[in-house]
């Protein structure tokens, strides 16, 4: 399954990148995470639980950021494996300036399901997919907008 999609931030490019890199940032806006570990450099382990429908489960995940191009681009790879099945996604983000205080992110992302959670169905795979990317972006722009207003 893929998909993409895009919104706009309430910060400058070089800040938007900082956080969207910031493990702490990462653990708080990923559905589900009860745990993000730095194992080495830019490569994380994590332990999530996800419970929408027939896809509830926890998952033992690594997660990479690779291909970093500061403050303007980067790609995760996302491997997880759980009672539900497995999940390897990767995720490509792209920031461009709007102004001084707004940056656009697009992003797009591309997943490959196995196990008792494919059989669910593509479509409903999809659907999930696309709840826990808005969620993780939703929480990105509030997270980001209580950093700024507190700096």
């Amino acid at each position: 399954m893929e998909g993409k999609g895009k919104l706009v931030l309430d910060a400058g490019v070089e800040r938007a990148y900082e956080v969207l890199l910031d493990p702490g940032v990462l653990e708080k806006c990923i559905m589900g995470c009860k745990k993000l570990v730095l194992v080495e450099d830019n490569k994380y382990e994590a332990e999530l639980s996800i419970g929408i429908a027939a896809i509830k489960g926890n998952y033992s995940s690594t997660i990479e950021i690779l291909d970093l191009e500061e403050p303007n681009h980067y790609k995760l790879a996302v491997k997880g494996e759980g009672s539900p099945g497995t999940v390897e996604a990767v995720g490509i983000v792209d920031l461009t300036p709007e102004s001084e205080s707004s940056t656009l992110l697009n992003y797009s992302y591309e997943a490959e399901v196995g196990g008792k959670v494919a059989m669910v169905g593509q479509r409903m795979l999809g659907g999930v997919a696309k709840l826990v990317i808005q969620d993780f972006f939703k929480k990105l722009g509030k997270e980001l907008k209580r950093i700024e207003q507190s700096a």
